[in-house]
């Protein structure tokens, strides 16, 4: 009040005001007042405020002017942590670039296709950007490109998720993704109103880290802030913070006991990593704060239930055509080179699906850059992606071999050693001493990268290889060099890891991984070690690299898969389909695949791989009775060159491509039986599409499934039949766009009747049409008169009513008589005609018109 009454005798406050700031009962509801007119005053009021709270009351006065400091210094902190970003994330180092050899993110990312995904198996997928409507500045000239900033957008029930999972195999991106995500944080392609500061945390980095660290500790290695400033940056707006987890599958957990874990809760607290990184992850630490974890989806599980809720999971699934063409263009930085490179590629159906794995389509561009430089054909032996390892590994010895200080089989062997331990300890990153005892010379390895790695008072010097794929495929590169038993040895123990107190029971002595189940992380392995099985790929390996694949190395492998095979061990599938593609043994796929006489894959979205390696079985095996899919319209293209009798495909929406994509596919085969498309998607353009041969005739049907009683479609279902040999007079994508329409507007809607008379006006161009059918919720007289205008124009039997939302039963229908005319008045239908003049509303009246005659079936 001292200084309320100073303004009031200074003239700054009037009587009213004045009052009402004495009448309030506290001192904050005082203030409130005092705040009112301080806002209202303008600079003389405030300025006189300011002088008498110098002089009532230093001590706030000093209080306040130390946080308005301590602001002002974080605000150039978080400003100088940026700038460090831009110039730490900028650059990208190529997984084979010489020392002090860079390429600018903005000149090589290219961003891959992320879905949404639940959890759940079966959930269905959409597409969506992690990153949303930020356009960045910094990209290569010509190429125009909208990147997108973290989307933390509220679900249908309004909740915004806390923790977001970006899962994917090794080498679709999700790094890459996370460096992208961090850049334009720091270049301002973020909005303001939505993080004030990004922190990364690289897990293979993590695993190097010992003793109790606080979380704010541990943000400050990959950062230039120290642990203080973090802290309170932290502290002041929690919720302004995105903290990503980048590799999460790679961590190494040491407690068994997770009981015996400290719990710790505040952003200064120190304990063992584990201990801080689990309390960052379930929120007992800044549980306002986001994340973004991404991991490799065999560890998805794991990371669900130790995430805060609520959470959203997200797919990296790669490339699209699109996609690999603008790589293309930002890694050769030559329109010429890069339109050559990207045609030789699209002719080739391996390798444009190869490239869909964004690591993968970087080997395929070096190893085209080197052969366009030597003349040789660009595309030669690349079949499967071991012989595209196996070609990239064979081109960089043969530019590399002559500075290297061993002879190439030591190189691979040792390289195989060091990559095998990695893979058995889960590691990724390796102390030089540990690898220069293994590797002569890593620096000079053209497979090895070396970096910096900072602890506490000093830089350490680390290696890793160019690329996890890589450290995979040397390890099975490693396994074919051992002798048989050392071979089984290994390999037997990452088949029963899981059985290791049962292994009598569980081991097969002539065949010991028969029983077992690789781990998870061990499956590139297997994978690699059918496809350097291979007849073509081991004759490349022992004519470049005198290197031989032993034949026990193929026997055993396909014992297993013919014990999963003939098990039906559905988890293995799209595993079991990548190694068979990897073996590329026709008579090997037949046998394996004979105990899956019906496949049903529609539980989760297959990638565009997964069905080139489905195709080459289903190529193999023509015998399959019937296959239920789920992908996107794009991979639906794959399948053309496949002989059909009947095939199911659940996929994520029904639409204009899919519809043509199918019309392709119709028109491309000579034989088969059925072809049904189904979605749960209320936007499709229809719920169920199917085509089938009944008596004879084709019988196109589309039905629009009603989700509720509220929504209730205009035309719930219509069916078409004519001659198979008439099925490319069919417009299926103009046919559904127009049925899509009439569902889309309803009876009253001004638009109804030319949407209606759109999708009616297609039907005589159908050749040979001869009977239609229409579901619809009333007969009415609109419908009527439409059915009789389209008989005087076909000639052929006609069906019309209405069924009830389960396609199952018929329910009444109105046919006014008045709508019941014909050109001529001796052709006017008669038949019953005291009959209909009894019928009560809403009674079914089936109407058939065959030539001059006429019947009415009355219900």
């Amino acid at each position: 009040m001292p200084i309320a009454d100073e303004l009031r005798s200074g003239g700054m406050l009037a009587w009213e005001p004045y009052c009402e700031i004495r009448a309030a009962d506290t001192d904050q509801e005082k203030m409130r007042e005092l705040y009112k007119v301080l806002n209202s005053g303008g600079d003389k009021v405030k300025s006189a405020f300011y002088s008498q709270l110098v002089k009532q009351e230093p001590c706030l006065f000093e209080a306040l002017g130390s946080i308005a400091q301590t602001t002002e210094a974080l605000i150039e902190s978080l400003n100088k942590y940026k700038k460090w970003i831009q110039r730490e994330y900028q650059y990208v180092t190529e997984y084979n670039s010489l020392p002090g050899e860079y390429v600018l993110l903005s000149e090589r990312y290219t961003q891959p296709l992320i879905t949404m995904k639940h959890r759940e198996k079966k959930s269905k997928k959409k597409r969506c950007a992690l990153w949303e409507g930020v356009s960045s500045s910094s990209l290569s000239p010509g190429i125009t490109q909208t990147r997108t900033a973290p989307s933390w957008i509220a679900d249908n029930k309004g909740i915004s998720p806390r923790s977001v999972i970006l899962q994917g195999n090794s080498g679709n991106g999700k790094s890459f993704t996370a460096q992208k995500i961090m850049l334009d944080y720091a270049s301002g392609n973020i909005r303001r109103e939505e993080f004030d500061c990004l922190f990364h945390l690289k897990c293979k980095e993590l695993n190097l880290i010992s003793g109790e660290q606080s979380l704010a500790e541990l943000l400050s290695h990959n950062s230039n802030l120290a642990s203080d400033q973090i802290s309170q940056i932290l502290q002041k707006s929690p919720e302004k913070v995105l903290i990503l987890i980048d590799g999460f599958d790679e961590l190494r957990f040491s407690y068994s006991d997770p009981s015996s874990m400290p719990k710790l809760s505040h952003v200064s607290e120190k304990g063992p990593l584990e201990a801080s990184l689990k309390a960052l992850l379930k929120g007992h630490i800044l549980s306002e704060s986001f994340l973004l974890v991404t991991t490799r989806s065999t560890a998805t599980k794991t990371l669900g239930g130790l995430l805060k809720h609520p959470q959203r999971f997200t797919e990296i699934i790669g490339f699209s055509e699109k996609e690999v063409e603008e790589y293309f263009q930002r890694f050769f930085q030559n329109e010429d080179l890069s339109r050559k490179a990207f045609e030789c590629v699209k002719a080739n159906e391996t390798l444009i699906t190869a490239c869909s794995i964004p690591v993968i389509c970087w080997i395929i561009c070096t190893v085209m850059r080197e052969r366009f430089s030597d003349g040789a054909d660009v595309t030669s032996g690349l079949e499967t992606t071991t012989s595209i390892y196996v070609d990239f590994v064979s081109t960089l010895l043969e530019h590399h071999s002559q500075g290297l200080s061993q002879s190439v089989m030591i190189l691979l062997r040792s390289l195989g050693q060091l990559a095998e331990r990695g893979m058995l300890e889960k590691q990724v990153l390796f102390e030089e001493k540990s690898v220069c005892d293994t590797v002569s010379d890593p620096a000079g390895s053209p497979f090895l990268c070396k970096f910096l790695f900072k602890r506490r008072i000093r830089q350490e010097t680390m290696f890793s290889f160019m690329h996890l794929s890589f450290q995979e495929f040397f390890t099975a590169l490693y396994f074919i060099s051992l002798a048989e038993r050392d071979f089984l040895d290994k390999l037997t123990e990452r088949f029963h890891s899981q059985t290791q107190s049962y292994l009598d029971l569980y081991l097969d002595e002539k065949c010991p991984l028969k029983y077992g189940c690789p781990e998870p992380h061990f499956l590139p392995v297997i994978q690699f070690l059918c496809g350097l099985s291979n007849k073509e790929v081991s004759s490349s390996l022992k004519e470049t690299h005198n290197l031989s694949v032993p034949s026990f190395v193929q026997a055993q492998l396909e014992e297993w898969i013919l014990h999963v095979s003939s098990n039906r061990v559905y988890n293995f599938l799209p595993f079991i389909l990548h190694c068979l593609y990897e073996f590329h043994e026709k008579e090997f796929v037949q046998k394996a695949m004979e105990a899956w006489q019906e496949l049903d894959m529609s539980w989760d979205q297959l990638s565009r791989t997964d069905c080139w390696a489905l195709l080459y079985c289903l190529d193999c095996c023509p015998h399959f009775r019937n296959l239920k899919l789920n992908f996107a319209a794009a991979e639906l293209k794959m399948l053309q060159p496949k002989i059909v009798g009947g095939l199911q495909i659940a996929v994520k929406s029904i639409s204009a491509d899919t519809a043509h994509i199918l019309t392709d596919f119709l028109q491309s085969k000579g034989k088969w039986e059925e072809i049904s498309l189904r979605t749960d998607d209320s936007e499709s353009l229809c719920s169920s599409l199917r085509l089938f041969s009944f008596e004879g005739k084709l019988v196109l049907n589309v039905v629009r499934w009603c989700s509720s009683s509220q929504n209730e479609p205009s035309l719930s279902e219509i069916i078409l039949k004519c001659p198979h040999s008439k099925a490319s007079s069919i417009n299926v994508k103009s046919f559904l766009q127009a049925f899509h329409s009439v569902n889309s507007t309803t009876e009253e809607s001004a638009d109804f009747d030319r949407q209606v008379d759109a999708l009616l006006s297609q039907l005589p161009s159908v050749s040979g049409l001869s009977a239609i059918n229409l579901s619809v919720p009333v007969l009415t007289e609109a419908w009527a008169s439409r059915i009789l205008f389209l008989i005087l124009v076909l000639d052929w039997l006609f069906d019309a009513g209405s069924k009830g939302s389960d396609g199952a039963e018929w329910l009444p229908g109105l046919l006014m008589e008045e709508g019941i005319k014909c050109s001529k008045s001796s052709e006017r239908c008669t038949h019953h005609t005291k009959q209909i003049e009894e019928l009560s509303c809403n009674q079914r009246v089936t109407i058939e018109f065959c030539g001059e005659k006429c019947t009415e079936d009355v219900k």
